[in-house]
């Protein structure tokens, strides 16, 4: 198993050329903005890719990204048990654009919210949902307290269940031939 690693937005600017980019977001996160170069396979599609990726790997270095780092390095493991190495951009998309560097968006996409986005959306609305029907029915005051629970959980495990769960809703996963695509072009 090889051990990832990971670059800063400066140290990737300066040798992006030298890297196959891969980012791990949503197809809507995506088109909101990525890399120069940058191929999409969102993070839950990403075992389909292995041998594309193993194949890739052999031809030159993988840089993997997301939004802020943590589905890249996610990416990272998974790819390393599969002894595929992979380097993660440290803080991914943000940490790129707030440096400056460019993002190229596609002229003809919509953009869907940036996952964070749709989380907070979705538990404050759930927070919101079980506050209120709790003053008509006491117990569904648990369910603010169960979202609650859940994202004390997510800060403390870096990890996002929520986020994982919205990442399977249709507007967020990418279209078949898409990842056909993307998969083809890794191949060249």
């Amino acid at each position: 198993m090889t051990t990832p690693t990971a670059l800063i937005p400066a140290q990737a600017a300066a040798r992006l050329d030298d890297y196959t980019v891969i980012d791990v977001r949503t197809p809507g996160e995506y088109a909101s903005g990525h890399l120069p170069g940058a191929h999409n396979i969102p993070l839950d599609h990403l075992h389909t890719a292995l041998p594309v990726l193993k194949a890739a790997a052999a031809r030159g270095a993988l840089l993997m990204v997301c939004a802020s780092g943590n589905r890249s390095t996610t990416a990272c493991t998974e790819l390393a048990a599969a002894d595929i190495p992979a380097t993660t951009l440290t803080g991914g998309t943000t940490a790129w654009a707030g440096e400056g560097h460019t993002l190229h968006r596609p002229d003809n996409a919509s953009a869907a919210w940036p996952m964070e986005r749709q989380v907070r959306l979705t538990a404050g609305s759930l927070v919101v949902l079980g506050l209120a029907a709790g003053t008509r029915w006491r117990p569904a005051r648990w369910l603010s307290a169960a979202i609650g629970t859940g994202l004390i959980f997510s800060a403390a495990t870096n990890t996002c269940g929520m986020a994982a769960a919205l990442a399977k809703l249709p507007h967020n996963q990418p279209r078949t031939t898409e990842l056909d695509a993307t998969l083809r072009a890794l191949q060249n």
